[in-house]
This record gives C-alpha cells, sequence and structure tokens, in this order.
C-alpha cells in the first residue's frame, strides 16, 4: 500500500537527501538526461528547507520513498523563472510553483500524479494564490535519445486543468549526460487558475 503524505518543516528537510536521490535517478532519463550529483541537489533543494510556505509530498512504499513532488510560492524561485511571467500580467504574489513530480517508473499510473498536484494545489489555495504553475523542458521531437514509443505527460497535466501560458518559456541550465558543464535548457510554462 503506497502513502502519499504531506511534509513540512522538521519532516520535509529530513526528506530531502531522499528527494535529491530521487531526482538524480528519475531525471537522468528523457527528456530532462539529467547527470545530477548531490552537492548541486543540495543547494537546488535548499529553497524548499529555507522557505516557510514550501510543500513537499512524499510517496512512501513501507518506509521507502519512491516520489516526491515540491512546490513553493512562486516568489521562492523568482530568480530562476519570474522572467517568464514577465509579460503575463500576473503578479509572482498570486502564482504557486508546483516545481517538481519524481516517481520511480515502477509506481506509475496508479494515481500518485494526482494526489501530488492535489496536495500542492491545496496548498497553493491555504496561502490565497490564484494560480499554479510548473514548468516541462522542451525537446524536438526528433531528439536522438527520445525513446521508442515516449508519450510526454501533455494529457496529463490537460486534464488537470493546466494549460501552456503563451509566450511564457523559462531557461534552466544543468548538466546532461555526457556533458562537462552545464547547459541552458528551454522550459514551457504551464499554468491553470485555482
Amino acid at each position: 500500500m503506497i502513502r502519499v503524505a504531506r511534509l513540512t518543516g522538521d519532516a520535509l528537510t529530513a526528506a530531502l537527501p531522499d528527494v535529491a536521490r530521487l531526482r538524480i535517478e528519475v531525471f537522468r532519463a528523457y527528456p530532462y538526461l539529467y547527470d545530477g550529483d548531490a552537492a548541486y541537489e543540495e543547494r537546488y533543494l535548499q529553497v524548499y528547507r529555507d522557505s516557510a510556505n514550501a510543500i513537499l509530498v512524499g510517496a512512501y512504499d513501507g518506509a521507502r520513498l519512491i516520489g516526491a513532488a515540491t512546490g513553493a510560492p512562486m516568489e521562492d524561485h523568482a530568480d530562476d523563472f519570474g522572467a517568464a511571467f514577465a509579460e503575463s500580467g500576473i503578479a509572482l504574489e498570486q502564482i504557486f510553483y508546483c516545481a517538481e513530480s519524481v516517481l520511480l517508473p515502477a509506481y506509475r499510473g496508479q494515481g500518485i500524479g494526482h494526489r501530488f498536484f492535489d496536495l500542492r494545489e491545496a496548498q497553493a489555495r491555504d496561502l490565497g494564490r490564484d494560480y499554479a504553475t510548473f514548468c516541462s523542458v522542451v525537446r524536438p521531437k526528433d531528439h536522438p535519445e527520445r525513446p521508442d514509443g515516449y508519450q510526454p505527460l501533455d494529457a496529463f497535466w490537460r486534464k488537470r486543468g493546466y494549460a501552456p501560458l503563451a509566450g511564457a518559456m523559462a531557461t534552466f541550465n544543468w548538466r546532461e549526460i555526457g556533458a562537462d558543464s552545464e547547459s541552458a535548457h528551454d522550459l514551457q510554462v504551464w499554468m491553470r487558475a485555482l
């Protein structure tokens, strides 16, 4: 039986090393192709430890963390993603950022992804936010690493009420598998009203 729990405060902090492990493992696959390391993850995940209004949703198989989703007020991510909203007319203080969802492949298709969004959107509403948003990696359809039969999550996100925000693209740097250094990657902003 999979248990999905909302973690904040000390419980959130205690889970971050396992979240880092999951991010490295799950994001190594297409479309991210992320070559992560623990030091980078510790720096990246610090925002969730430092934000009083951040949330971590953990999915557990027994005591093992098998999936996680993070979220925080958008202003906590303004340096990374704020510019993508400059033309939207929406103040960052109205937006909750559903940062990432990572789930081991063996546990997909069981409704856990919906629980991840349900709990993060509830956090956003509790904070009085009007919108929830996230970013998805943009890759060309003919990318050489795209696996046969790959299906993006667009249909799942649309079913949840999200749509790409026209003209809202973010750029984020990470090191890809086989690369010596970080490179810039385009991310499409998706948003929904709460």
